[in-house]
């Protein structure tokens, strides 16, 4: 199994690490720029124990946060230590499959997983939150990573909440939203609102038009978008022992668009090619006119048709696109325009111009010349017309996790600052922390600051400055 493992993480970086650390005093090359006073925390899967059938994406949580300061570099990793984790770690063995399958052998007193929290983490309302899509937020103590436990905000929310809350730049509004909202594998979507203070003002749900894996979804300065596309959930699929989701182009591509101070009951949905969206990277309006940029697939990865059968890999691609909706046209059509053809994923913006016109915004890339297809091996620039500014490539075997914004100051220019990413420099199996000019990335890293192991590919990650 070692050997195994060993021999997996040689030729990619998604096998887990087994273990904890801290180490307090990091080698960095180059020099950290002075104005970098916080913490970047990042998520992603780390499974304790290998279990079968169940794919990478839905492994235990391990948060990784690099704190720097006054030029000097720390890093501590720590499992979220869930329900989940909790009772494998006692039974010294994996419990649960995919998706909080119970294995057949584990003891009937264990109902649910309880989450695995492994996707994304963020800093609201004086909470450091770790999230995935089929749980309430995970609260983490900052510094030691320690799980404090479930946040429910007093009994203001139930039920699953999304990974990708969205977070008003003016008001400090979280705005956030749940699928499976009437139970595993059900059309309902719930959504709703946390103030800056940490306090809910609102949460409400309603049906969509099919059960969906909905993973991210739309907010603009007065109107919030829930994309509806066809990754489809089935119970009927998960009771006969098939896969509870599946790719099904047939049922099409909806968006349902609502105003944020209004009903769930005014929702007008959308409609468009059948396509599959992870992640958006901005949106706005103009007049009458709804714009977002996304990184959308013809056909979605990690899921198969129905019967088993493949999706294809050409299709299973995600580029930059943009969506159009025209509020005020006498159509129930959006439209999709790809604005470039290079493979990416994980888009981010300087978070200051969320919901509102951007000028910039990056994402990892693949290297179109190498025959790594589907790995992320660089960063993209793009102007606020999803044109091209800049590109950087990474040696050929080396990977790159998502860029994360941080402004120079409070008061910088739109991208004024600096972009932080996780490196896996493949030739010595270990990472850097990669800190570039964020309007100068072609110049490569300004400073690396340089850990002794792996951090395993994983999803989201925030920077939180220090108070």
């Amino acid at each position: 199994m070692q050997q195994e493992i060993a021999s997996n993480a040689a030729r990619t970086n998604l096998a887990p690490i087994p273990f904890e650390a801290d180490a307090p005093f990091l080698k960095v090359q180059g020099e950290l720029p002075r104005e970098l006073n916080g913490t970047l925390y990042r998520n992603g899967p780390n499974p304790q124990f290998e279990a079968p059938g169940a794919h990478w994406f839905v492994g235990d949580g391990m948060l990784h946060a690099f704190h720097l300061e006054n030029g000097r570099a720390s890093y501590r990793n720590r499992w979220v230590r869930t329900p989940k984790w909790q009772a494998e770690h006692d039974a010294g063995r994996a419990l649960f499959g995919g998706f909080g399958r119970k294995l057949p052998d584990a003891p009937a007193s264990i109902i649910s997983d309880g989450g695995i929290a492994n996707t994304n983490i963020l800093f609201h309302g004086g909470r450091l939150l770790a999230l995935e899509e089929g749980h309430l937020p995970t609260e983490i103590e900052p510094g030691t990573l320690k799980r404090l436990g479930y946040c429910d905000y007093q009994g203001g929310i139930s039920g699953p909440f999304t990974a990708h809350p969205k977070i008003d730049p003016v008001t400090g509004e979280m705005v956030f939203f749940g699928y499976n909202a009437a139970g595993p594998l059900t059309p309902a979507l719930s959504y709703g609102s946390v103030n800056a203070s940490g306090v809910v003002t609102r949460f409400d749900r309603f049906e969509s038009p099919y059960a969906s894996m909905v993973h991210d979804f739309i907010v603009t300065e007065n109107h919030l978008l829930f994309p509806v596309l066809p990754i489809t959930g089935s119970m009927d699929r998960a009771m006969k022992g098939k896969a509870p989701y599946a790719w099904e182009p047939d049922k099409g591509a909806y968006v349902g668009v609502m105003k944020r101070n209004g009903s769930a009951k005014d929702i007008v949905w959308f409609r468009a090619e059948s396509c599959y969206v992870f992640h958006v990277m901005n949106a706005w309006e103009e007049g009458s006119r709804i714009v977002a940029d996304v990184m959308q697939f013809e056909e979605a990865p990690l899921f198969n048709h129905p019967d088993g059968s493949p999706t294809d890999p050409e299709k299973s691609r995600a580029r930059l696109c943009r969506w159009s909706f025209d509020l005020a046209g006498n159509t129930d059509r959006f439209t999709q325009t790809y604005l470039d053809d290079i493979t990416g994923e994980f888009p981010r913006i300087d978070d200051r111009r969320a919901g509102r016109v951007s000028g910039h915004g990056w994402y990892a890339c693949a290297n179109p010349d190498l025959p790594m297809f589907g790995a992320l091996s660089g960063l993209v620039h793009v102007d606020g017309k999803g044109s091209r500014l800049a590109r950087y490539l990474l040696p050929a075997g080396d990977t790159i996790s998502e860029p994360v914004f941080v402004a120079r100051g409070p008061e910088a220019a739109e991208a004024d600052g600096w972009l932080l990413a996780v490196v896996w420099r493949a030739r010595e199996n270990r990472s850097d922390l990669a800190v570039f000019n964020a309007t100068d990335i072609e110049a490569g890293p300004a400073a690396l600051v340089q850990l002794g192991h792996r951090v395993p590919d994983g999803f989201h990650g925030n920077w939180v400055e220090a108070a």
